[in-house]
């Protein structure tokens, strides 16, 4: 098992599990969200070959857009 930070929860999660993995658990998580791991953007499209590491910081957010 691995210990993350997720927005502001420690949670375990098994070795091996992907950023991908990680969202794909989340409850009602909303289909236009964007990830952050230790403070740098993963694209939508990165998510699956992100492999999370002991220790790291994952962010989620919803996207602003506007201008």
């Amino acid at each position: 098992m691995i210990t993350i930070r997720l927005n502001q929860d420690r949670m375990q999660l098994p070795e091996g599990a992907t950023l991908a993995s990680l969202v794909a658990s989340l409850p009602q998580a909303p289909t236009a969200l964007a990830t952050g791991v230790n403070g740098d953007f993963v694209p939508r499209d990165q998510r699956a070959q992100c492999q999370l590491r002991d220790g790291d910081v994952v962010t989620t957010f919803m996207p602003i857009t506007g201008g």
